[in-house]
């Protein structure tokens, strides 16, 4: 029975996702979407089209799901040769693009 309980207690500590984290909100489906529409029209054209073949701009599949902060302050704030978007989109819209990349291309 000890080692029952032990597994299902392990089982569950491993479904414990980064959304969990402090930093991170929870991602919704809806958010993914409105990401992929918001990354199409503005990060497309240098980040490359559903992220991939970025044409000399970071690849953002690579981008470390546990910086959350990080990508919130580069897109708000411009990093690099990336101008700031902080004065265009709002903090929902960077949030839905956050959803975007951290749940990433599927097709």
């Amino acid at each position: 029975m000890k080692k029952l309980v032990l597994c299902s207690l392990l089982v569950c500590m491993c479904g414990v996702t980064y959304a969990d984290s402090p930093e991170t909100p929870a991602i919704t489906p809806d958010q993914i979407k409105r990401g992929s529409g918001l990354y199409a029209q503005h990060c497309a054209p240098c980040h490359g089209p559903r992220m991939k073949d970025p044409e000399g701009s970071f690849d953002l599949r690579k981008f470390p799901r546990d910086e959350h902060e990080r990508f919130v302050r580069s897109v708000t704030k411009g990093k690099n040769a990336m101008p700031p978007w902080g004065g265009l989109l709002q903090p929902a819209e960077i949030q839905a693009l956050w959803a975007y990349v951290v749940a990433g291309e599927k097709n």
